[in-house]
């Protein structure tokens, strides 16, 4: 009797622990089955919009600008849009030049993102080329409060890279986003980041639809380059002095603030009309390729009339000390038939503080809600 009880107990117990396992298999099946059905594991992709913008939405008023917006979505058919590209751990270091003035003040999360821009630039010419930056954020994001931290990243290394680098100025920032797919495979989840169009068809600016209008206009630019620079003479001096000119004789100021390319370099060197943005952009991106210290400014200025602007500038290093140079004011707008004088011509050139801050007072963030840069200090007196 004894035996018959025993027996049924571990009968009991047996049975139990098949129940108990089956339950278990039945789980996992349900979790496989997830995991495989339910958009590849992705369960979430967060688009983070860059909102730099041109400087100035027109002469007076500065563009409102804010943080990075974040929008979650549930639409996987982004990620297969595009091929990915090299990521991060495969992008190699940028090369130091002097051009990158402002990427030295980036966190390493941003200068992550400046360098993928910067090694993907040949390719974002497309305008739809994604770029893929891997799982270089995935411990960031694992943290309370990361995609927010990215999302301020990914301005300042959007923004500081279209400041250091005037030659792309066919992109927008404002049709490039920063996407984060979120995987959860069981309870573990890792992150993918990666920058496309989202849903625009590129990120041109609106002047620009096509690969090959954008290399049509970059190859102008060139064109116009080299036609420029052959007149270099080596000496420092001399060459920043032969570039004023040549800005300063060739472009007209566009008073209309309603034309296309006038805040870039394209405005200043094809069309020859701009706004201070397109001087001092063309005045950069030329005396870079003179390998010549020269940084954008921005920030307000006194015009002639007393009245306060937003302006941008530039900053020119010559014999290991900054100056000032405001390119645009040294080309005032002439009506009827008078004539630039001399004194007018160079009223901003080689300026040290004391010229240059009685009607200058620069601006740290390029954006409203942007981070916050340090400029060089410029020489007291002037060259």
């Amino acid at each position: 009797m004894k035996n018959v009880f025993v027996k049924a107990i571990v009968d009991f117990i047996i049975t139990i622990v098949a129940m108990l396992l089956l339950i278990i298999m039945v789980i996992l099946g349900i979790l496989v089955y997830q995991e495989v059905t339910n958009g590849n594991a992705i369960e979430k992709v967060e688009n983070i919009v860059s909102t730099y913008e041109s400087l100035f939405s027109d002469v007076e008023d500065t563009s409102k600008k804010t943080t990075p917006e974040i929008i979650e979505s549930t639409n996987d058919d982004i990620l297969n849009q595009i091929p990915s590209t090299p990521t991060a751990g495969e992008l190699g270091n940028v090369p130091t030049v002097q051009a990158n003035y402002f990427y030295s003040q980036l966190e390493d999360e941003a200068k992550i993102i400046y360098q993928a821009l910067e090694q993907n630039k040949e390719r974002m010419k497309t305008g739809t080329a994604q770029i893929d930056l891997g799982t270089s954020f995935s411990e960031l994001l694992s943290t309370e409060g990361g995609d927010e931290r990215l999302g301020e990243y990914y301005q300042s290394a959007v923004e500081t890279y279209l400041y250091d680098n005037p030659e792309v100025f066919y992109i927008t920032a404002n049709k490039l986003y920063l996407n984060i797919e979120t995987t959860t495979t069981f309870a573990k989840k890792s992150y993918r980041v990666f920058i496309n169009s989202g849903a625009q068809p590129n990120y041109f600016a609106d002047e620009y639809t096509s690969e090959e209008q954008v290399k049509q206009a970059i190859q102008e630019v060139e064109n116009v380059k080299n036609q420029i620079l052959v007149k270099k003479t080596g000496n420092a001096y001399d060459d920043i002095k032969m570039i004023h000119d040549y800005l300063v004789d060739s472009i007209q100021y566009d008073t209309t603030v309603s034309k296309d390319n006038i805040y870039n370099i394209y405005g200043a060197l094809i069309n020859h009309e701009c706004v201070c943005e397109g001087y001092a952009e063309a005045f950069k991106y030329l005396l870079d390729e003179l390998n010549i210290p020269c940084i954008l400014v921005i920030g307000t200025g006194i015009n002639s009339k007393g009245n306060t602007e937003n302006h941008a500038w530039n900053y020119v290093q010559l014999n290991e000390k900054w100056y000032g140079m405001d390119v645009t004011w040294d080309d005032p707008v002439i009506i009827g038939n008078g004539y630039i004088t001399a004194e007018t011509k160079y009223r901003y050139f080689l300026k040290g503080r004391r010229e240059m801050e009685q009607d200058h007072y620069a601006s740290t963030r390029f954006t409203e809600e942007g981070r916050d840069y340090t400029y060089p200090t410029i020489s007291f007196n002037g060259y």
